[in-house]
Formats: structure tokens, C-alpha cells, sequence
């Protein structure tokens, strides 16, 4: 695989094929039941509270999965896995 290119699972395909509308937390790619329900007690219950904090964090892939994994026990691939959802829903959408 070449560097910098990445494979995405359904999960991704699927949230980044239509409008976010009211879908759960846990439909972003990267984010299960534990990281989601750390992310629910923080007020982030829905994918869009989640697209708010990459927005406030202006996209910065850096900032975006060093502020996921200190609040879930997202790992690095599940926290990039969460970024890449919301970057191609938002290069997508917004």
C-alpha cells in the first residue's frame, strides 16, 4: 500500500455516504461501544457533537485524536480511524 493511503471499513463507507442527520456516536468509524459511551458521559452522544470538536479543533489531525484518546480508550488506529471518518464526511458535505 503506498504511504499515506488508507482503507476504510463500511462503518466509514456507510457515514460518509449520506448526511449525518441524528446518527449515534458510535456510527463513526473508529469509535465502539466503550469509546462511545466515554464520549456520551462528556456530552458527545451524537456524530455531529464529535464533527463540532474536529470543526473547533480546525481539522487538525494532531489535536483531534490526541483530545479522542484522552477521553475514550480509543487506541492511535481508532482515533485516526475517527479523524478520516469526519475528514471525508466534511471534505463531503461541508
Amino acid at each position: 500500500m503506498a504511504e499515506g493511503a488508507q482503507t476504510t471499513t463500511n462503518k466509514h463507507r456507510q457515514f460518509v455516504s449520506e448526511p449525518m442527520r441524528d446518527k449515534a456516536v458510535t456510527e463513526l468509524g473508529g469509535i465502539g461501544p466503550a469509546s462511545g459511551e466515554k464520549l456520551g458521559e462528556a456530552g458527545f452522544e451524537k456524530a455531529y457533537n464529535v464533527l463540532g470538536q474536529f470543526l473547533v479543533l480546525n481539522k487538525d489531525k494532531q489535536l483531534f485524536t490526541d483530545w479522542l484518546k484522552a477521553r475514550t480508550p480509543a487506541n492511535n488506529k481508532c482515533a485516526n480511524d475517527c479523524y478520516n471518518c469526519l475528514k471525508d464526511w466534511s471534505d463531503a458535505f461541508v
